[in-house]
């Protein structure tokens, strides 16, 4: 690897793991456009390099995933029969997801990765006032578990995330208490990201990616992985302390500039 390309990496795998301990959602919905951006200029054909952006953030939030599920497991948030029930079928969606992903063009995938970032701005502008649940009433049967854990892995690796702006709202909504959906939603990353990255890994490799196992640029997840790591704890600290709902509507304004640059580049 270029040792100029610390430069833009670094930075960015520290700011994807401040936004993803200090907003609980970002660390992929940040390293994608700036791959995109940027795997161009190292030689990649632009038509490759969404889905290189895509398959290599996930990759990268392996490390992520792995701290930030094993906190939670620590302070006992985690709900582990619902974990036994997601974990299948977010692997499986996650894993069939990389072949779709990979036979799609550029385009397509644009769009795709478009009305997620709408969608996930939506999510953190929108206010959200936690409603309050009779324990004995929760709805999280197998079923729904294996439905929306399948649904949710297949969109998780499609976009390159670790599934948390869906696993969270999922988990509240059949009846899972917040501050459980957000602790399982972390364990729950973990599974998704390894999966979509030996799917990705499985794929063949694209030309001119250097460093490149299937659609992973091997030597840049490792490098963000390994720097969102030191600044997720920060985020989760700072968010005790800075004002978040602020932070996540600026962000929100971020995804929807994201995404109306991904939906025109596709017209175009």
């Amino acid at each position: 690897m270029d040792p100029s390309a610390l430069l833009i990496l670094l930075p960015l795998g520290l700011l994807s793991g401040l936004l993803a301990g200090l907003l609980g959602i970002g660390g992929g919905l940040v390293m994608v456009p700036v791959l995109l951006w940027w795997l161009p200029q190292q030689g990649l054909a632009s038509g490759d390099a969404l889905h290189v952006a895509v398959a290599t953030s996930l990759a990268a939030i392996v490390l992520t995933a792995a701290m930030s599920g094993w906190s939670h497991w620590r302070h006992g948030a985690v709900q582990l029969g619902l974990v036994a029930w997601l974990a299948p079928a977010l692997i499986i969606g996650s894993y069939a997801a990389t072949a779709l992903v990979a036979a799609l063009s550029r385009p397509a995938l644009q769009l795709f990765v478009a009305g997620f970032c709408l969608f996930a701005a939506w999510q953190l502008a929108r206010s959200r006032k936690p409603q309050p649940r009779d324990p004995n009433s929760q709805r999280a049967e197998p079923a729904w578990l294996l439905a929306g854990g399948g649904v949710i892995g297949a969109i998780s690796a499609a976009v390159g995330i670790g599934g948390g702006s869906m696993t969270v709202p999922f988990l509240t909504w059949r009846g899972v208490a917040l501050p459980r959906a957000i602790a399982t939603s972390a364990v729950c990353g973990l599974p998704i990201a390894i999966a979509g990255s030996l799917g990705y890994l499985s794929q063949p490799t694209v030309a001119d990616l250097r460093g490149g196992v299937g659609l992973v640029a091997v030597p840049v997840a490792l490098v963000l992985g390994v720097a969102s790591l030191l600044t997720a704890p920060l985020g989760a600290k700072l968010a005790h302390r800075l004002p978040v709902n602020t932070l996540k509507r600026i962000f929100a304004a971020f995804l929807a500039l994201i995404a109306v640059l991904l939906l025109a580049g596709a017209k175009g």
